[in-house]
């Protein structure tokens, strides 16, 4: 990122147009990976629940990528323990390479350890290559299926224990 350039990451409500511009390119950029029953995507509506906390990247006065987490309760796939799973993970094509995504996704751990919860899962698209680097390079590892996602071959399933 040059000097002059500014990245905000900040809350927004995921029903705004230009959010919604956002989630549509990523939701472009699945569809051409995956069949529509094996994506698992939080539609707007379900952004705007009370335990999602749904972040923008803001470049210079313009949105360039995305983030959420969804605070769980703890169930036998994580011995109990309540999570923040990591959902709509975007950047723009055009601004990528400059560690946007890193640099939300580390407000989005912050977020949950502030809110008390130490375990973020997320799970991604075994075809998601510039995100499994993302991921693993942040210190998430491989584990299982969790929430009920489907082991179905396609999807990749990583952790990470945070702390402050």
């Amino acid at each position: 990122m040059s000097s002059d350039s500014a990245l905000l990451i900040r809350p927004e409500r995921a029903d705004r147009p230009e959010v919604v511009a956002l989630l549509d390119a990523l939701d472009a950029y699945l569809g051409s990976l995956y069949a529509p029953e094996d994506n698992h995507i939080l539609d707007v509506a379900a952004l705007l629940a009370p335990e999602v906390d749904f972040l923008v990247a803001e470049l210079d006065g313009r949105l360039v990528g995305c983030g959420a987490t969804r605070r769980m309760p703890g169930e036998p796939d994580t011995a109990g323990q309540p999570y923040g799973e990591i959902k709509r993970m975007f950047v723009l094509p055009a601004v990528r390479g400059r560690r946007i995504a890193e640099q939300v996704l580390g407000t989005l751990e912050q977020r949950l350890l502030a809110a008390g919860l130490s375990l973020a899962t997320l799970e991604t698209g075994r075809d998601q290559h510039e995100a499994i680097r993302l991921y693993e390079r942040c210190g998430y590892t491989r584990r299982g299926p969790f929430a009920g996602y489907p082991d179905n071959g396609l999807s990749v399933f990583y952790e990470k224990r945070l702390s402050a």
